[in-house]
This record gives structure tokens, sequence and C-alpha cells, in this order.
């Protein structure tokens, strides 16, 4: 950072050691409040010196507690997530993609929130969950007491968007971040007599690339004064509407910080700021190599703000490399909280750095991976998916290897990185876990087409199944089929989520597992336009439009204990074709 960059940075410092604070209730353990942004880059904010974009409310959790100046994630979202939930890699807990059921956690692992309810705590989640949607997988599962958001990877519109409480259907209102903001706030107020855990994972600055005009006019012709590495890979038009919803992102980091000041809890909050991977477009980023699914520098580097007031020391910056695995252990040793995970955790305590109490810190080794490469970081050296080693602290941009110069370290970090994969790397990636279905104590499971398999002429609207739909159903050979495991035999109520003109009224539905199957007719007709476009302020990758689908009871079916196809099927085709199908919803009856 220019010195002429760092002034702004050294006031707010200033400022927050002035400041009057009341004291903490030393009484009670201390709330724990973490915001996950999404897809946003170490560069997108200004206190790590970008001047294209203003983020005063997150800069100042660093103006008043510490900036990691080294922390790193993985290079794409769920695995980042999986880290930050249970202390270990995430390979280790079964992560290995970002849909179609890889992007689900072990069952077997406990999570953050695991330990901090088994303290006492209260705990909520509030955003894009993306570990897992079906119950125990589902955040209900992992140990939160709250959950509202969507559990997939993307979304398609963040306008009153289709959302879930607590595992059913529910419709948000006005733009999804300041909607999760205010079912964050809620949730604070009413858990502000009792230690809470509270956990907002936005889905923004990911595409589609939507934000209200509020914040986009800004930006609408804005002239870039920093840019990529190579500019002539930069579309100016993302990068600028990245930047409104950062900006966004912003505004309502201060409206949870404010909150907390109503609420006289700022003093007794630890408050967390991060991201999930590096940029998902070239973009400003100071100088790194890589972006989004890099194991680079670039890709994997996130900023990371913390802030305690009374314990940690205002305008710290730590150097010492840190990451994602690490936050389990932190806030567990910060709160004085017992970890109940018996899994040996990849992380360690990084109380010691914030608290700025370490005397003597110890070299270490972070990993990161995706799809099959591999790089390991060191204080100053990386060492590539190419086996190149780069001194960090001289080459940011990694341009010179540096391995014939340093050979004993290359062989060092070559040796630890080929055990690493040797340990967590598996055999094959195929995912053999079926979805589950069918338990008391959450009844409803969602299937939707993300984790359905299609066949025949039947497509899927977009090459990213997230927030997809079934397409084409032209054919009574045709069928869509889920591989379930269901945990307790009974009668299911099946809803279908659908759409189909008028004009293709009259198919005959069958839904069959393990020999029982329910027959029924569709014959209502729904016939939405697809919406989303009217949103995007650039065009969007490969997230799919989506519908204002309408729920339809096929009846009910009696299935069996055990795993096996769940299978849709339209032996009865009228019209020219017989749906478009978003999801089933299964539903145990008493």
């Amino acid at each position: 950072m220019r010195p002429s960059q760092a002034l702004p940075y050294l006031l707010l410092a200033s400022l927050a050691l002035a400041l009057p604070t009341r004291a903490a209730d030393s009484k009670r353990k201390p709330n724990i409040l973490i915001v996950l942004a999404d897809d946003e880059g170490w560069g997108d904010l200004g206190v790590n010196g970008n001047t294209n974009v203003s983020t005063p409310k997150i800069d100042s959790l660093a103006a008043a507690g510490a900036l990691l100046e080294h922390f790193y994630v993985c290079p794409v979202c769920s695995p980042t997530r999986a880290e930050f939930l249970t202390g270990r890699y995430h390979l280790r807990g079964g992560v290995h993609g970002v849909s179609s059921g890889e992007e689900r956690l072990n069952i077997d692992e406990k999570t953050i929130a695991d330990t901090f309810k088994a303290a006492g705590y209260a705990t909520g989640a509030f955003g894009k969950w993306h570990n897992g949607m079906q119950y125990p997988y589902h955040p209900r599962g992992r140990g939160f007491d709250e959950y509202y958001g969507f559990c997939s990877g993307h979304w398609g519109d963040y306008f009153d968007a289709p959302l879930e409480h607590n595992g059913l259907p529910v419709q948000g209102k006005g733009f999804l971040i300041d909607d999760l903001t205010e079912h964050a706030m809620d949730f604070i107020e009413q858990n502000k007599d009792k230690p809470f855990f509270c956990y907002v994972p936005f889905n923004t600055p990911h595409f589609p690339l939507q934000v209200p005009d509020r914040f986009f006019d800004k930006f609408a012709s804005f002239d870039l004064k920093m840019r990529a590495r190579n500019p002539a890979q930069e579309k100016v038009e993302v990068t600028r509407a990245i930047l409104a919803m950062t900006e966004n992102i912003d505004w309502n980091v201060g409206r949870l910080l404010a909150h907390l000041d109503k609420l006289h809890l700022a003093d007794d909050t630890i408050v967390i700021y991060f991201s999930d991977n590096g940029p998902q477009s070239w973009r400003w980023n100071g100088e790194m190599k890589g972006k989004k699914g890099s194991t680079d520098e670039g890709g994997v580097r996130a900023p990371f703000l913390i802030r305690w007031p009374g314990h940690i020391p205002a305008g710290q910056r730590v150097p010492q490399i840190a990451g994602a695995i690490d936050l389990l252990p932190t806030l567990a040793d910060l709160a004085q909280v017992t970890l109940i995970s018996t899994k040996p955790l990849d992380g360690v305590s990084l109380k010691p750095l914030v608290l700025n109490a370490a005397k003597d810190w110890p070299d270490r080794m972070i990993f990161s991976e995706w799809g099959g490469r591999t790089s390991v970081r060191t204080q100053h050296y990386r060492l590539d998916a190419m086996n190149a080693l780069y001194d960090m602290d001289a080459d940011l941009p990694q341009d010179h290897d540096v391995a014939a110069q340093h050979p004993e370290e290359a062989a060092r970090l070559k040796q630890a990185m080929a055990a690493w994969r040797s340990e967590l790397l598996p055999s094959g990636r195929k995912d053999d876990r079926p979805f589950s279905v069918g338990y008391p104590e959450f009844p409803v499971t969602q299937l939707p087409a993300r984790d359905g398999m299609e066949h025949g002429e039947i497509r899927r609207s977009s090459k990213a199944p997230n927030c997809s739909y079934f397409t084409h159903w032209v054919s009574p050979n045709d069928s869509i089929t889920w591989d379930v495991d269901v945990a307790t035999a009974g009668k299911y109520e099946a809803v279908i989520y659908y759409a189909v003109p008028e004009a293709d009224l009259g198919s005959t539905l069958e839904l069959s597992f393990l020999g029982k199957s329910l027959q029924g007719k569709v014959t209502v007709a729904n016939d939405p336009p697809l919406h989303g476009a009217e949103h995007d302020r650039a065009p969007r990758e490969a997230e799919s439009f989506v519908k204002d689908w309408k729920p339809m009871t096929l009846g009910q079916v009696e299935l069996a204990k055990g795993r096996g196809q769940l299978t849709l099927r339209a032996p009865q085709i009228p019209g020219k074709s017989a749906l478009e199908c978003r999801a089933m919803f299964l539903t145990l009856k008493p």
C-alpha cells in the first residue's frame, strides 16, 4: 500500500483508539458475528488499496481490530465453507465439488456451530449455505438453530428470491443481501440476552451481477483507475457491477455493526469479515497471479478482518500466514469454549497473533487444491501446481521460478505436497453418496433439479446445475431420477414445482421407488416467463434464468427404507411436452 493510501486507514485506527467504549460484560462469553462474501477478491476492498471502491464499514473492522495480511481460502466456494465449518481441509470432509452433491460435508464431521451450540450459544445462519441441502446435511442438521437463505451454490435472481426458512419454502423480500441482513439482525436482537453465533454467508458479488440502482448508478460509467494485471483480460462492465455489489455489501455490514451498537453489544461481539475465494473475473487484485479456480496466490488469498474491542488491539496488521482452517480453533480459543470434534484439526488457533501476544510463531504450510491441482504456501514461498517455486516476498506476481536457486526448499515442499496429496486426494472422483430422505425431526426433503439426473430427451436449462430446471420433456421414454436413501419407511406426500402452458395440460405423471408408485395428472396451467435478465448489470455466465414455479401435489406414496432410484416419468403426454420441473418435495407424514 502506498503511503497516500494508508492515511485513511491510519486515521480510522487513531479514531478507533480515541473513541470511548463501554466495558464488555466479563460474565458472558463473547458473541460471534461472521460475514462471508462470495467471489470477492483480496483487492476488492479499500483497506487493501483499491481506490475504485469505497468500503468504509468493512475497513473499520481493521481500524478497530486486526487485518490478516496473508489469509488463505480455497479456489472455490463450498470447499472454503467446509474448512471454516470444520477446521479441516475440505477433502477430509468429502467436499470435492460445487454442485450435484459433491458440495456436501460428510455428516460425521462436527461443525463450528455444533461446538458453539454445545457451549450454550444460540446459532443462526443467513445466506448461501452450499454444503448440502437435504437433512442431515442441511444447516439445521449441522448445529444451526435457525436458517434462512438458500442451500445451492448460486441463485438466478436476487430480487424477491424464492428462499427457505428452516427447510420450508418462503418468498424473499427485496434485494437478497438486504433481506439476509434483515433476518440476521432479527436473530441478533432476539438473542441479545444470551451468547449467539451468527453466520452471514452472502452470495455476492457472485454471478449473476445484480444490485439495486442506488448502488449501481455510481458505477454505470465509472472510469476505473485501477485495472487488472493484464487490462486486456478485464471486462469493464463486469468490474463496474462487482464494485457496486461490493459497496452494497459494505452498506449491509454497516447495518449489522450499527445494530450491535444499538443493542449495546459491540464490545461483547467478535466480528469477522472474509471471502471464500479469489475474484471470479480479471480485475485489480494487487498484481497477484490467478483468480477464482486457481491455486495460485490470486485464487486463494482473501481479505480477512477481525474486531473485538478491548481485546484485539486496534489497527493491528498480522503478517503471518493463516487460513479458513484456523477459524474454528481460533474462535473456540477466544471464546473459551470446548471443541467437540474428535477428529484432528488441520487449523491452529490464531489467538496469540490477533491478540498481539505471539513471541515465537513457527513457519507452517497451507495447502490449496482444486481439480487435482495443488499448491503449498509457506511464509516466504509458494510451490505451485507445476512444481515451480516462487519467493512471494520478492515476486508477488509469480513471474520468476527460483527452484534452481533454492533446491533444498523446492525439494522440501515437493515432498510435503506429495505426502499431502497421497493422504487427502481420493483415488477416484466419483461421489457415491445418495441424497437423504425421510427424517422425522426434519420431515420435508427438497430434491431440486440440481441433484437429479435427466434421461432421454430431457435437458437441463443451464450447464451449471445449481439453480437449473429440467425442460424439453417430450417423450414417455424420458425420465428424471434422484439417487436417494430413505431413512424412514412410511407415507410421503409428493409435491412437484413445475411450469406448463395451457396447450400442454393433461400429462400423466408417475413417481416410483423400489416397487411402489404413484400417478397423477397435470390439470392446472402455469406458464410464467423467464426472469432474472432484467436485473443483470452485465452478461451472466452459466447461471440459469428462473421462473415462478407452482407447486402441484401429486399425492401420497409409500416409500420403503433403503437406497434406490426415485423415478419420475410421464407415461402419457398429450401435448408437446409433459412439463418443466424445478424440484420435488417429499414430506414424511406422521
